[in-house]
């Protein structure tokens, strides 16, 4: 078990933060009638992210990681306190401005790939753009070169069902990526994945992440990925703390 003694409340960094959790509160009610049961995931968490960290999120299964992600990105609103991303408030938008926030400034990873199985490895990677509009040569040409990037030029015109594990994540890696998102959100991205094909697909979407400068937060609930990461964090008890890489057991 790891040592709570070394968790601290997240720590402001010392650049001008582009993410910001301020006194978020979020409850779920479980159950019907009698049995039902108000559970607390977030109270009054804090969190403050400066651009171009990358941010590995532990916790168990259940322990808000997810709700955290899906927070940020406003798929779900806090019951209370503020959400600011690059100074947008993002509890305060509209359900339609939310969704334009999405499409244009959130890059998505998740563990279960979600490719199109009817679209092709090229038509997959180029819906990001076709959404934001973006039809023109040279968007075409960028993404085909970052599928390039990461092996996969050869695989343009394959389906997913086509391809490995590895394969298809890292296809939604470049799909995350193409529209050049100011956040990148992975949740479990290395959960369907080996160890080993999993630690190589991480250290894919780390590179690339960096190259492009972009901020990003991975929750997961494997500690074998946070030597990629500026800064590791937990959620436990309705708190996002700050732990020691060196204190996470693995």
């Amino acid at each position: 078990m790891r040592n709570t003694n070394h968790a601290i409340p997240a720590t402001v960094p010392t650049q001008p933060a582009f993410l910001e959790l301020r006194s978020v509160t979020k409850h779920y009610t479980e159950g019907t009638g009698a049995s039902r049961l108000r559970r607390t995931i977030l109270h009054q968490a804090q969190l403050s992210v400066a651009q171009g960290e990358i941010v590995v999120v532990l916790g168990r299964s259940g322990s808000g990681k997810s709700t955290l992600l899906n927070l940020l990105s406003g798929i779900d609103l806090p019951d209370a306190g503020d959400i600011v991303v690059n100074g947008n408030h993002i509890n305060r938008l509209s359900e339609h401005e939310r969704t334009l926030f999405r499409r244009k400034s959130i890059g998505f990873v998740f563990q279960f790939f979600n490719l199109l199985p009817t679209l092709t490895v090229e038509e997959n990677i180029l819906l990001p753009l076709e959404l934001n509009g973006r039809t023109d040569r040279e968007a075409q040409q960028y993404a085909l070169g970052l599928l390039d990037s990461v092996g996969l030029a050869d695989r343009a015109k394959a389906f997913p069902d086509k391809l490995s594990g590895g394969e298809q994540q890292r296809v939604a890696i470049v799909r995350a990526l193409v529209h050049q998102p100011m956040l990148v959100l992975a949740d479990e991205p290395t959960g369907n994945l080996d160890l080993e094909t999993g630690v190589q697909v991480m250290e894919l979407l780390d590179n690339l992440v960096r190259q492009q400068g972009k901020t990003m937060l991975m929750a997961t609930h494997s500690p074998d990925v946070i030597g990629l990461a500026d800064r590791v964090l937990r959620v436990q008890d309705g708190l996002i703390m700050e732990i020691a890489a060196g204190q996470v057991s693995r």
